[in-house]
């Protein structure tokens, strides 16, 4: 799955995003998709989403 396109993340879905605080190292962080904060239909860095933990990354991984 590709996580740079948004109709290919869901709420629900398991994924890795990357931090804005982690980007430089690319430490992902696993979670579950609360919201897709990304409005437009793709972006090149990953779709920004905020996790059930309250975490906001870029999708980086989709593990589902």
């Amino acid at each position: 799955m590709d996580g740079t396109r948004r109709d290919s993340i869901r709420t629900g879905q398991h994924v890795a995003v990357v931090q804005k605080h982690h980007q430089a190292t690319g430490e992902l962080t696993e979670g579950i998709v609360e919201r897709i904060l990304t409005k437009s239909p793709a972006h090149p860095h990953g779709i920004k989403v905020k996790l059930s933990s309250g975490e906001v990354g870029r999708v980086k991984q989709c593990l589902d």
